[in-house]
């Protein structure tokens, strides 16, 4: 639904994508990326943008937080099985991670509750066989985007995890359906309250409707925990709407890519 079926269509449909954004020259560990999940048609650039940076590194488990869109459940569900598989490949569950997390917070459990069918982690996954090659899944589904939820679960990942070993990937796209003007009004608060690294704020913004997030409890979930892991800095590294791509600009969705990190040495845009 989201992307092609066919292996090498697929493939070459990411690098082609990686291949057309400007990367920025980012110092220091990467722990963090919010990244939409569109189909490719519509969002795929943007979350090249983001996932160009990370091309080469190495992560032995990358965490997807997604919302739920088809079902309705509490706290955090973390899949059951054994791995996830695409047209590139099947990808092992770290099912190590998997069972310390459950066992730390009762908001956090192993179901296949959300699973079934949820694109928002899906669409994640061949960008990262692509630009990573191997290494562990915990897809994590949100069932309710609680602040409560949140913390929880980042501070779960946090006590089980190194920060240059797991890389926290946040699925979410921006405001649904408004008019062009009115979308970026919203989206740039939901930009700077991401690029101020403040999950507090973006919250509250999202609960008083200044701004929109679907995935907006994985966004806040993913700047907690890589806080948490060290990471200091953040930055936007492209925005767009579907309108942008499509022309129409009457009822738009917005789209955002954005990295966590420790600065080390500064960051410079190459």
């Amino acid at each position: 639904m989201f992307y092609p079926a066919e292996k090498e269509t697929l493939a070459r449909d990411i690098r082609s994508m990686l291949e057309t954004v400007s990367v920025p020259r980012i110092t220091g560990t990467i722990s963090g990326l919010v990244t939409p999940h569109a189909g490719y048609m519509y969002s795929g650039r943007v979350a090249a943008a983001g996932y160009a940076v990370l091309e080469g590194k190495n992560y032995d488990t990358v965490v997807v937080i997604s919302p739920s869109h088809r079902e309705a459940f509490s706290g955090v569900s973390i899949y059951e099985g054994e791995a996830y598989s695409t047209p590139l490949g099947t990808i092992p569950v770290d099912t190590a991670l998997r069972e310390a997390l459950v066992a730390e917070d009762t908001l956090l459990f192993t179901s296949s509750a959300g699973h079934h069918a949820e694109h928002a982690v899906e669409v994640q996954l061949p960008f990262l066989q692509i630009v990573l090659g191997d290494f562990k899944l915990l897809p994590a589904v949100m069932g309710d985007q609680t602040l409560q939820t949140c913390e929880a679960f980042a501070d779960a990942l946090s006590t089980y995890v190194k920060p240059d070993s797991c890389l926290v990937v946040a699925s979410s796209d921006l405001s649904h359906y408004y008019p062009q003007s009115r979308a970026l009004e919203l989206d740039s608060v939901a930009a700077r309250d991401i690029e101020a690294f403040d999950p507090y704020q973006f919250m509250a913004d999202v609960a008083a409707s200044r701004t929109e997030a679907c995935g907006a409890g994985p966004v806040a979930a993913a700047m907690l925990a890589c806080r948490k892991l060290g990471a200091d800095h953040a930055r936007v590294i492209a925005r767009c709407t579907s309108g942008d791509v499509s022309g129409d600009t009457s009822a738009v969705v917005g789209y955002l890519s954005a990295l966590f990190w420790k600065n080390n040495t500064g960051a410079n845009r190459g």
